[in-house]
């Protein structure tokens, strides 16, 4: 299966290619520091300049979130979540990490397959 990542759109000329990249990709949001043992939270948003169709044949249907090869987290959407409106579909993920993480987080568009974000490294101290 083939992965999409993210291209910097900025350096796109095309309009609608622009916009099929940015509401198709994984952003992922948190600090770069946490605490061992603690609860720490991390934001996953489709998308950070364009909305995501909602419909019946075209939405997101999956979010994880990985540490490296380890899947921390899942959260699953059906048609119509989002209010059957274009959005930038967005989850709070919480976890405990004991270590340095490196998240990526991979998202399932129905209609365009499977995106992966870029790798962000969160620093854990005791």
């Amino acid at each position: 299966m083939k992965i999409n990542r993210y291209e910097d759109i900025s350096q796109i000329e095309r309009e609608a290619k622009r916009d099929f990249i940015d509401r198709h990709s994984a952003f992922i949001h948190s600090d770069s520091k946490a605490i061992k043992g603690e609860k720490f939270k991390v934001k996953v948003k489709i998308g950070e300049a364009y909305f995501h169709p909602d419909d019946f044949e075209h939405y997101i249907s999956w979010i994880q979130l990985w540490d490296g090869e380890r899947m921390l987290a899942k959260t699953s959407f059906l048609a119509g979540a989002m209010g059957s409106a274009p959005s930038q579909v967005e989850v709070d993920f919480y976890v405990v990490p004991t270590k340095t993480m490196k998240l990526t987080a991979l998202t399932y568009c129905t209609k365009h397959g499977l995106w992966q974000s870029d790798e962000k490294t969160v620093e854990v101290d005791s």
